[in-house]
């Protein structure tokens, strides 16, 4: 897909991290923000573009449906802002429970930690 500026806004492979060796290493480099849903864990991948992980826990989202919803929440976001993030890999973690949390709330939440991630 390709927005009206002309930048793709498409959710490819090569904006996936895909092995437990780019989960690992990410969680390893430490560098952390949090917000009121999510933990964003960031770690800068020296490629021409970000890289996006999603983990959500059954012990806080305990359907199927609603782990779902939070994974799709945090993808689309992602595809959106994508082509404004500085060149790193992030993987989104669930931090507390969405239960009773409204779909505006959780997007909302993302989006202010994808905007306080560190410029290069």
């Amino acid at each position: 897909m390709v927005s009206p500026t002309g930048a793709d806004q498409g959710f490819r492979s090569a904006h996936r991290l895909h092995k437990t060796d780019e989960y690992s290493s990410v969680f390893a480099f430490r560098r952390a923000l949090r917000g009121r849903f999510y933990m964003l864990h960031y770690r800068p991948n020296g490629l021409d573009t970000a890289r996006l992980g999603v983990v959500v826990a059954k012990k806080l989202a305990k359907r199927a449906n609603v782990r779902n919803l939070v994974k799709r929440i945090a993808r689309e976001i992602f595809r959106r802002q994508r082509i404004e993030l500085p060149a790193m890999d992030l993987v989104v973690r669930l931090n507390a429970p969405v239960a009773k949390a409204t779909r505006a709330e959780i997007n909302l939440d993302l989006l202010s930690l994808l905007q306080r991630l560190p410029r290069q």
